[in-house]
C-alpha cells in the first residue's frame, strides 16, 4: 500500500531550520511562500518527492573540498523517476558554538556532521588537538544536540546563522579549513518537461560500463571528446552486485537539446547497458558554455542530411 499524494505539496529539505540546505532552498523562487518539510537524510528526501507528499527535494549533491556526496549520488541511481530541475551554490563556512559560559579551554569532545568535520579538522586539530568528535545527522543538530540530556559533547560545528536560533556562545568564527568552500545542491522532481536551452547549461547522467575490461572507461569516455562536449564532474561509483563493477555520475557542459550533447548520449545508450538521464537544467553560475565551431548544431544537422540523401538515392550536389 502506498501513501496518498499530499493535497498541498510541500518541497522537501535536510533540515532542521538553519541548514545549508535550506539556504539552498530560498534560493528557488517557485519555493517561496510554499509549505518546506525538513527531513533527516537524502532518502526521505527523495521518498517525499516518490510519494508525491512533495513537488521537489533539495539534496547536497558536491562540495568543492570533499568532491561528491555519495549518499545523494547512490539515491539518485537507484530510485527510479526522479529529474535534477536546477542548481544552486551555497558558500559554506562554521563556527565552533557552545553552552553559555562555556570556554574554548574546557572543550573536549565536539558534535559535528561528518562533513563540516572534514572541513574544519585542520582548525580543531590546531586549537583543540585531544579533541573527540561525535557524528551528527546535520549542522544544526550538532549544535542542538548540545541542549540534550545527556549528550556528552562541549561545542559543535555549526553554520554562523545558528545564532540566530539557540541561545550558544559562539568560541570561534570561520573556522573552516578552506575559505572559498561551496557546497552545490540540486533540487529535484519528478517532472518529464525539459527547460529551454540557454546557452548555459548542465546535464547529468549516472552511466555503467558493459564489462570490467580494457579500455572500456576511455571507450566511455570517447563519447565526449570526439563530439567537444566537457565533463565538469566524473565520479565512479560502486555498483555493488560484483567487484570490479562500477557507475559513473557524470555532468556535462551543455543541454540535451544541444546537438553534440545529444549525438553524445546516442553514442553513450549504444556502449552502456543502463545509462540514467538525471536532467539538463541552467548552470547555477550561468557561465556560458564554450566550444569549437566544428561541434556547432548545424554541423551535426548538415551530416545527418548528408546521410539521409545517400540513403535515398538523392542525387549529390
Amino acid at each position: 500500500m502506498t501513501d496518498a499524494p499530499d493535497p498541498d505539496p510541500s518541497y522537501s529539505y535536510l533540515g532542521p531550520a538553519g541548514t545549508f540546505t535550506e539556504a539552498a532552498l530560498k534560493q528557488v523562487p517557485e519555493a517561496q511562500g510554499k509549505r518546506w518539510r525538513p527531513v533527516n537524510n537524502v532518502g526521505e528526501a527523495l521518498a517525499d518527492v516518490v510519494a508525491g507528499h512533495s513537488v521537489a527535494a533539495m539534496i547536497a549533491i558536491e562540495n568543492s573540498v570533499d568532491g561528491g556526496v555519495s549518499a545523494t549520488q547512490d539515491a539518485l541511481a537507484t530510485v527510479p523517476g526522479l529529474r535534477i530541475i536546477g542548481e544552486y551554490l551555497v558558500p559554506v563556512n562554521f563556527v565552533l558554538v557552545a553552552r553559555r559560559g562555556t570556554a574554548l579551554a574546557e572543550v573536549r569532545i565536539v558534535n559535528a556532521h561528518p562533513v563540516a568535520y572534514g572541513q574544519s579538522r585542520g582548525w580543531l586539530e590546531q586549537h583543540l588537538p585531544a579533541h573527540g568528535h561525535i557524528p551528527a545527522t546535520s549542522n544544526v543538530q550538532a549544535a542542538a544536540s548540545l541542549f540534550e540530556e545527556g549528550d556528552r559533547a562541549d561545542a559543535a560545528v555549526a553554520p554562523p546563522g545558528i545564532v540566530e536560533l539557540l541561545d550558544v556562545d559562539v568560541l570561534a568564527r570561520d573556522i573552516g579549513d578552506n575559505p572559498n568552500a561551496v557546497t552545490r545542491f540540486v533540487l529535484v522532481g519528478r517532472s518529464r518537461e525539459l527547460p529551454a536551452p540557454t546557452g548555459a547549461d548542465k546535464t547529468s547522467v549516472i552511466v555503467e560500463l558493459p564489462d570490467d575490461e580494457p579500455g572500456a572507461l576511455l571507450a566511455m569516455l570517447e563519447q565526449f571528446s570526439t563530439r567537444g562536449v566537457n565533463l565538469s564532474l566524473i565520479q565512479s561509483r560502486p555498483i555493488g552486485d560484483a567487484l570490479g563493477r562500477y557507475r559513473f555520475v557524470i555532468d556535462l557542459e551543455g543541454h540535451v537539446r544541444d546537438e553534440r550533447v545529444a549525438d553524445a548520449l546516442l553514442g553513450l545508450r549504444r556502449f552502456s547497458p543502463n545509462v540514467i538521464f538525471l536532467g539538463s537544467y541552467p548552470r547555477a553560475d550561468r557561465r556560458e558554455i564554450e566550444y569549437h565551431s566544428k561541434y556547432d548544431d548545424g554541423v551535426f544537422v548538415e551530416a545527418r542530411d548528408w546521410l539521409r540523401g545517400i540513403l535515398s538515392g538523392e542525387p549529390e550536389h
